[in-house]
Protein backbone atom coordinates (compact mmCIF):
# COMPACT_ATOMS: atom_id res chain seq x y z
CA UNK A 1 0.00 0.00 0.00
CA UNK A 2 1.64 3.27 -1.09
CA UNK A 3 1.95 5.82 1.71
CA UNK A 4 0.29 9.18 0.95
CA UNK A 5 1.00 12.39 2.73
CA UNK A 6 0.19 11.76 6.37
CA UNK A 7 -3.14 12.85 7.72
CA UNK A 8 -4.47 12.51 11.22
CA UNK A 9 -8.00 11.19 11.23
CA UNK A 10 -9.90 10.69 14.45
CA UNK A 11 -13.58 11.48 14.03
CA UNK A 12 -14.57 13.26 10.83
CA UNK A 13 -18.23 14.05 10.23
CA UNK A 14 -19.45 12.56 6.97
CA UNK A 15 -22.07 14.53 5.08
CA UNK A 16 -25.61 13.31 5.85
CA UNK A 17 -26.05 12.57 2.14
CA UNK A 18 -22.97 10.38 2.10
CA UNK A 19 -22.54 6.80 3.19
CA UNK A 20 -20.42 6.96 6.31
CA UNK A 21 -17.51 4.62 6.94
CA UNK A 22 -15.71 3.97 10.23
CA UNK A 23 -12.12 2.75 9.93
CA UNK A 24 -10.66 0.64 12.77
CA UNK A 25 -6.97 -0.19 12.35
CA UNK A 26 -4.02 0.13 14.71
CA UNK A 27 -1.70 1.22 11.90
CA UNK A 28 -1.63 5.00 11.43
CA UNK A 29 -0.41 4.48 7.87
CA UNK A 30 -3.30 2.12 7.06
CA UNK A 31 -5.82 4.52 8.60
CA UNK A 32 -4.45 7.38 6.52
CA UNK A 33 -4.47 5.38 3.28
CA UNK A 34 -7.94 3.96 3.81
CA UNK A 35 -9.29 7.37 4.80
CA UNK A 36 -7.98 8.98 1.62
CA UNK A 37 -9.40 6.16 -0.46
CA UNK A 38 -12.87 6.41 1.09
CA UNK A 39 -12.93 10.20 0.83
CA UNK A 40 -12.04 9.88 -2.86
CA UNK A 41 -15.11 7.69 -3.51
CA UNK A 42 -18.15 9.69 -4.68
CA UNK A 43 -20.96 9.38 -2.17
CA UNK A 44 -18.77 8.14 0.69
CA UNK A 45 -17.32 9.89 3.72
CA UNK A 46 -15.18 8.92 6.71
CA UNK A 47 -17.09 9.06 9.99
CA UNK A 48 -13.98 8.21 11.98
CA UNK A 49 -10.60 6.48 11.82
CA UNK A 50 -9.41 5.01 15.10
CA UNK A 51 -6.66 2.70 16.31
CA UNK A 52 -8.53 0.30 18.58
CA UNK A 53 -11.95 -1.21 19.18
CA UNK A 54 -12.66 0.75 22.35
CA UNK A 55 -12.39 4.00 20.39
CA UNK A 56 -14.69 2.51 17.75
CA UNK A 57 -17.33 1.77 20.40
CA UNK A 58 -17.06 5.40 21.59
CA UNK A 59 -17.85 6.64 18.08
CA UNK A 60 -20.70 4.18 17.60
CA UNK A 61 -22.32 5.37 20.82
CA UNK A 62 -22.46 8.87 19.34
CA UNK A 63 -23.38 8.26 15.72
CA UNK A 64 -24.59 5.68 13.26
CA UNK A 65 -22.35 4.55 10.41
CA UNK A 66 -23.12 2.54 7.28
CA UNK A 67 -19.94 0.46 7.13
CA UNK A 68 -16.98 -0.47 9.32
CA UNK A 69 -13.57 -1.34 7.85
CA UNK A 70 -12.07 -3.58 10.54
CA UNK A 71 -8.53 -4.83 10.96
CA UNK A 72 -8.11 -8.02 12.98
CA UNK A 73 -4.71 -7.68 14.63
CA UNK A 74 -5.03 -4.88 17.17
CA UNK A 75 -3.90 -4.21 20.73
CA UNK A 76 -6.07 -4.91 23.80
CA UNK A 77 -9.04 -6.37 21.89
CA UNK A 78 -8.49 -7.99 18.52
CA UNK A 79 -10.97 -7.59 15.69
CA UNK A 80 -12.35 -11.14 15.82
CA UNK A 81 -13.12 -10.86 19.53
CA UNK A 82 -14.80 -7.48 19.09
CA UNK A 83 -16.68 -8.33 15.88
CA UNK A 84 -19.99 -9.55 17.44
CA UNK A 85 -20.10 -6.53 19.77
CA UNK A 86 -19.31 -4.17 16.90
CA UNK A 87 -22.22 -5.68 14.97
CA UNK A 88 -24.57 -4.93 17.85
CA UNK A 89 -23.18 -1.46 18.44
CA UNK A 90 -23.21 -0.72 14.73
CA UNK A 91 -26.97 -1.21 14.55
CA UNK A 92 -27.06 -2.47 10.97
CA UNK A 93 -23.63 -1.29 9.83
CA UNK A 94 -21.93 -3.73 7.45
CA UNK A 95 -18.52 -4.88 8.63
CA UNK A 96 -15.88 -5.39 5.95
CA UNK A 97 -12.80 -7.02 7.44
CA UNK A 98 -9.65 -5.59 5.84
CA UNK A 99 -6.71 -7.60 7.10
CA UNK A 100 -3.55 -9.32 5.92
CA UNK A 101 -4.83 -12.36 7.85
CA UNK A 102 -7.64 -12.83 5.32
CA UNK A 103 -5.43 -14.27 2.61
CA UNK A 104 -7.17 -16.77 0.37
CA UNK A 105 -7.68 -20.07 2.11
CA UNK A 106 -7.14 -18.63 5.57
CA UNK A 107 -9.28 -20.01 8.37
CA UNK A 108 -9.41 -16.50 9.85
CA UNK A 109 -11.51 -15.23 6.95
CA UNK A 110 -14.07 -18.02 7.38
CA UNK A 111 -14.18 -17.39 11.12
CA UNK A 112 -14.79 -13.67 10.57
CA UNK A 113 -17.62 -14.42 8.14
CA UNK A 114 -19.19 -16.88 10.59
CA UNK A 115 -19.09 -14.22 13.31
CA UNK A 116 -21.01 -11.79 11.13
CA UNK A 117 -18.59 -9.94 8.89
CA UNK A 118 -20.31 -9.09 5.62
CA UNK A 119 -17.16 -9.71 3.60
CA UNK A 120 -13.37 -9.89 3.84
CA UNK A 121 -10.61 -8.21 1.89
CA UNK A 122 -6.88 -8.81 2.01
CA UNK A 123 -4.94 -5.70 3.02
CA UNK A 124 -2.20 -5.10 0.42
CA UNK A 125 1.39 -5.05 1.53
CA UNK A 126 3.80 -2.16 1.37
CA UNK A 127 4.58 -1.29 -2.23
CA UNK A 128 1.47 -2.95 -3.64
CA UNK A 129 -0.42 -0.81 -6.18
CA UNK A 130 -3.06 1.22 -4.38
CA UNK A 131 -5.21 1.84 -7.45
CA UNK A 132 -6.46 -1.71 -7.85
CA UNK A 133 -7.14 -2.07 -4.11
CA UNK A 134 -9.10 1.21 -4.20
CA UNK A 135 -11.28 -0.14 -7.01
CA UNK A 136 -11.92 -3.44 -5.21
CA UNK A 137 -12.69 -1.66 -1.93
CA UNK A 138 -15.17 0.67 -3.63
CA UNK A 139 -16.87 -2.24 -5.41
CA UNK A 140 -17.23 -4.16 -2.14
CA UNK A 141 -18.68 -1.16 -0.30
CA UNK A 142 -21.15 -0.44 -3.11
CA UNK A 143 -22.26 -4.06 -3.14
CA UNK A 144 -22.78 -4.19 0.61
CA UNK A 145 -24.50 -0.81 0.89
CA UNK A 146 -26.74 -0.89 -2.17
CA UNK A 147 -30.23 0.14 -1.15
CA UNK A 148 -32.66 -2.75 -1.73
CA UNK A 149 -35.52 -2.25 -4.11
CA UNK A 150 -39.06 -2.19 -2.79
CA UNK A 151 -40.07 -5.45 -1.17
CA UNK A 152 -42.26 -7.57 -3.45
CA UNK A 153 -45.46 -9.11 -2.07
CA UNK A 154 -44.67 -11.90 0.38
CA UNK A 155 -46.14 -15.39 0.13
CA UNK A 156 -49.62 -15.94 1.49
CA UNK A 157 -49.75 -16.94 5.15
CA UNK A 158 -49.97 -20.62 5.92
CA UNK A 159 -51.10 -22.40 9.03
CA UNK A 160 -48.51 -23.04 11.78
CA UNK A 161 -49.52 -26.68 12.15
CA UNK A 162 -48.82 -27.72 8.57
CA UNK A 163 -46.48 -30.70 8.68
CA UNK A 164 -43.51 -30.58 6.33
CA UNK A 165 -42.51 -33.97 4.99
CA UNK A 166 -39.00 -33.77 3.51
CA UNK A 167 -36.07 -36.14 3.20
CA UNK A 168 -33.29 -33.66 2.39
CA UNK A 169 -32.36 -30.03 3.03
CA UNK A 170 -30.45 -28.14 0.31
CA UNK A 171 -29.07 -24.73 1.27
CA UNK A 172 -27.70 -22.03 -1.05
CA UNK A 173 -25.96 -18.85 0.09
CA UNK A 174 -23.47 -16.16 -0.88
CA UNK A 175 -22.51 -12.80 0.67
CA UNK A 176 -23.59 -12.82 4.31
CA UNK A 177 -24.53 -16.47 4.05
CA UNK A 178 -21.96 -17.94 6.41
CA UNK A 179 -23.25 -15.92 9.35
CA UNK A 180 -26.82 -16.84 8.40
CA UNK A 181 -25.82 -20.52 8.18
CA UNK A 182 -24.31 -20.24 11.64
CA UNK A 183 -27.64 -19.09 13.07
CA UNK A 184 -29.61 -21.68 11.11
CA UNK A 185 -27.42 -24.62 12.14
CA UNK A 186 -27.49 -23.67 15.81
CA UNK A 187 -31.28 -24.03 15.75
CA UNK A 188 -31.16 -27.61 14.43
CA UNK A 189 -30.62 -30.29 17.12
CA UNK A 190 -27.98 -32.87 16.31
CA UNK A 191 -30.55 -35.62 16.79
CA UNK A 192 -32.27 -34.52 13.55
CA UNK A 193 -31.24 -37.28 11.18
CA UNK A 194 -31.43 -35.65 7.74
CA UNK A 195 -28.87 -35.17 4.97
CA UNK A 196 -27.97 -31.53 4.29
CA UNK A 197 -26.38 -30.18 1.11
CA UNK A 198 -24.76 -26.73 1.06
CA UNK A 199 -23.61 -24.56 -1.83
CA UNK A 200 -21.88 -21.42 -0.56
CA UNK A 201 -20.11 -19.02 -2.90
CA UNK A 202 -16.49 -19.29 -1.75
CA UNK A 203 -13.16 -20.04 -3.40
CA UNK A 204 -12.05 -23.67 -3.33
CA UNK A 205 -9.22 -22.93 -0.90
CA UNK A 206 -11.71 -21.79 1.76
CA UNK A 207 -13.84 -24.91 1.64
CA UNK A 208 -11.94 -27.18 4.09
CA UNK A 209 -12.15 -24.49 6.79
CA UNK A 210 -15.78 -23.79 5.94
CA UNK A 211 -16.68 -27.49 6.23
CA UNK A 212 -14.85 -27.74 9.55
CA UNK A 213 -16.75 -24.69 10.82
CA UNK A 214 -20.09 -26.22 9.81
CA UNK A 215 -19.23 -29.54 11.43
CA UNK A 216 -18.52 -27.77 14.71
CA UNK A 217 -21.69 -25.65 14.55
CA UNK A 218 -24.00 -28.49 13.55
CA UNK A 219 -22.31 -31.15 15.69
CA UNK A 220 -22.48 -33.61 12.81
CA UNK A 221 -20.08 -34.80 10.08
CA UNK A 222 -19.48 -32.28 7.32
CA UNK A 223 -17.28 -32.85 4.29
CA UNK A 224 -16.35 -31.08 1.08
CA UNK A 225 -18.08 -33.24 -1.52
CA UNK A 226 -16.12 -35.50 -3.86
CA UNK A 227 -17.50 -37.01 -7.02
CA UNK A 228 -19.88 -39.82 -6.04
CA UNK A 229 -19.92 -38.89 -2.36
CA UNK A 230 -22.89 -40.71 -0.85
CA UNK A 231 -25.80 -38.70 0.53
CA UNK A 232 -26.29 -40.03 4.05
CA UNK A 233 -28.61 -39.17 6.93
CA UNK A 234 -27.03 -36.94 9.54
CA UNK A 235 -24.25 -35.79 7.20
CA UNK A 236 -23.53 -32.40 5.57
CA UNK A 237 -21.96 -32.24 2.10
CA UNK A 238 -20.53 -28.93 0.88
CA UNK A 239 -20.02 -28.11 -2.78
CA UNK A 240 -16.33 -27.55 -3.57
CA UNK A 241 -15.36 -24.11 -4.79
CA UNK A 242 -14.45 -25.32 -8.27
CA UNK A 243 -17.46 -27.48 -9.19
CA UNK A 244 -21.25 -27.62 -8.93
CA UNK A 245 -22.89 -30.26 -6.78
CA UNK A 246 -25.67 -32.38 -8.34
CA UNK A 247 -27.75 -35.19 -6.83
CA UNK A 248 -28.09 -38.49 -8.67
CA UNK A 249 -30.10 -41.63 -7.93
CA UNK A 250 -28.34 -44.90 -7.20
CA UNK A 251 -29.85 -48.35 -6.88
CA UNK A 252 -29.41 -48.16 -3.11
CA UNK A 253 -29.82 -44.47 -2.39
CA UNK A 254 -28.36 -41.22 -3.73
CA UNK A 255 -24.99 -39.58 -4.28
CA UNK A 256 -23.57 -36.36 -5.68
CA UNK A 257 -21.79 -35.78 -8.96
CA UNK A 258 -19.51 -32.82 -9.47
CA UNK A 259 -19.74 -30.86 -12.73
CA UNK A 260 -17.74 -27.89 -13.97
CA UNK A 261 -19.89 -26.67 -16.87
CA UNK A 262 -20.92 -23.01 -16.83
CA UNK A 263 -24.12 -22.22 -14.91
CA UNK A 264 -26.63 -19.58 -16.06
CA UNK A 265 -25.83 -17.44 -13.02
CA UNK A 266 -22.12 -17.44 -13.83
CA UNK A 267 -21.34 -18.59 -10.28
CA UNK A 268 -18.92 -21.39 -9.42
CA UNK A 269 -20.22 -23.23 -7.50
CA UNK A 270 -23.82 -22.41 -8.41
CA UNK A 271 -26.91 -23.08 -6.32
CA UNK A 272 -29.09 -23.76 -9.37
CA UNK A 273 -27.64 -27.16 -10.42
CA UNK A 274 -27.89 -28.41 -6.84
CA UNK A 275 -31.54 -27.41 -6.42
CA UNK A 276 -32.59 -28.59 -9.87
CA UNK A 277 -31.11 -32.02 -9.22
CA UNK A 278 -32.64 -32.16 -5.74
CA UNK A 279 -36.02 -31.49 -7.36
CA UNK A 280 -35.39 -34.31 -9.85
CA UNK A 281 -34.33 -36.86 -7.25
CA UNK A 282 -36.45 -35.95 -4.22
CA UNK A 283 -39.42 -34.12 -5.77
CA UNK A 284 -42.01 -33.11 -3.19
CA UNK A 285 -39.81 -34.44 -0.37
CA UNK A 286 -37.18 -31.70 -0.81
CA UNK A 287 -36.68 -28.55 1.26
CA UNK A 288 -34.71 -25.76 -0.45
CA UNK A 289 -33.30 -22.89 1.62
CA UNK A 290 -31.87 -19.68 0.15
CA UNK A 291 -29.90 -17.39 2.44
CA UNK A 292 -28.29 -13.98 2.03
CA UNK A 293 -26.47 -13.36 -1.24
CA UNK A 294 -26.05 -11.06 -4.20
CA UNK A 295 -27.57 -11.78 -7.60
CA UNK A 296 -30.13 -14.35 -8.74
CA UNK A 297 -28.31 -17.64 -8.28
CA UNK A 298 -30.82 -20.17 -6.99
CA UNK A 299 -33.85 -18.74 -8.80
CA UNK A 300 -33.99 -21.46 -11.43
CA UNK A 301 -33.40 -24.19 -8.86
CA UNK A 302 -36.02 -22.80 -6.48
CA UNK A 303 -38.51 -22.76 -9.35
CA UNK A 304 -37.77 -26.44 -10.03
CA UNK A 305 -38.23 -27.39 -6.36
CA UNK A 306 -41.46 -25.39 -6.19
CA UNK A 307 -42.85 -27.06 -9.32
CA UNK A 308 -41.89 -30.50 -8.04
CA UNK A 309 -44.00 -29.91 -4.94
CA UNK A 310 -41.13 -29.29 -2.54
CA UNK A 311 -40.84 -26.43 -0.06
CA UNK A 312 -38.78 -23.27 -0.65
CA UNK A 313 -37.77 -21.18 2.39
CA UNK A 314 -35.81 -17.94 2.03
CA UNK A 315 -34.12 -15.56 4.44
CA UNK A 316 -35.97 -12.33 5.19
CA UNK A 317 -34.77 -8.95 3.99
CA UNK A 318 -34.14 -7.43 7.41
CA UNK A 319 -31.62 -10.10 8.47
CA UNK A 320 -29.87 -10.43 5.09
CA UNK A 321 -26.60 -8.69 4.32
CA UNK A 322 -27.66 -8.72 0.65
CA UNK A 323 -31.23 -9.67 -0.25
CA UNK A 324 -30.52 -10.35 -3.91
CA UNK A 325 -30.82 -14.15 -3.97
CA UNK A 326 -33.69 -14.52 -1.47
CA UNK A 327 -35.47 -11.42 -2.77
CA UNK A 328 -35.39 -12.54 -6.39
CA UNK A 329 -37.07 -15.84 -5.43
CA UNK A 330 -39.78 -13.95 -3.54
CA UNK A 331 -40.24 -11.65 -6.53
CA UNK A 332 -40.60 -14.65 -8.85
CA UNK A 333 -43.29 -16.13 -6.59
CA UNK A 334 -41.46 -19.35 -5.70
CA UNK A 335 -40.95 -18.83 -1.94
CA UNK A 336 -43.30 -20.58 0.47
CA UNK A 337 -41.95 -18.91 3.61
CA UNK A 338 -39.72 -15.89 4.36
CA UNK A 339 -38.02 -16.14 7.74
CA UNK A 340 -34.94 -15.26 9.74
CA UNK A 341 -32.20 -17.94 9.59
CA UNK A 342 -32.83 -19.15 13.13
CA UNK A 343 -36.54 -19.46 12.34
CA UNK A 344 -35.73 -21.55 9.27
CA UNK A 345 -33.57 -23.77 11.48
CA UNK A 346 -36.41 -24.14 13.99
CA UNK A 347 -38.80 -24.96 11.14
CA UNK A 348 -36.46 -27.71 9.96
CA UNK A 349 -36.13 -29.06 13.49
CA UNK A 350 -39.91 -29.14 14.07
CA UNK A 351 -40.77 -30.16 10.51
CA UNK A 352 -43.63 -27.74 10.80
CA UNK A 353 -44.07 -24.56 8.82
CA UNK A 354 -44.76 -21.43 10.91
CA UNK A 355 -47.10 -18.66 9.84
CA UNK A 356 -45.30 -16.10 7.68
Amino acid sequence: MNVPAGIAVAAIDASPAQRSVLIVDDSAVARAVLSRMVEAMPGFGVAGAVGDCDAAFDILRERRVDAILLDLEMPVTNGLTALPDLLRAGDGARILVVSSNCDEGGATAVQALALGAADTLVKPGIGAPAGRFHDVLRARLLRLLDEPEGCPPLPAKVGPDEILDFDIVAIGASTGGIHALTKLMRAIPDRLDLPILVTQHLPASFMPYFAAQLAMLANRPCEVAHDLSRIKSGRILVAPGNAHLRCVRLSDGAAVRLIETAAPSGCMPSVDPMLRSVADVYGARALAVILSGMGRDGCLGAKAVHRAGGIVAVQDQASSVVWGMPGSIVADGHAHVVLRPEEIGAMIARRRRPAC
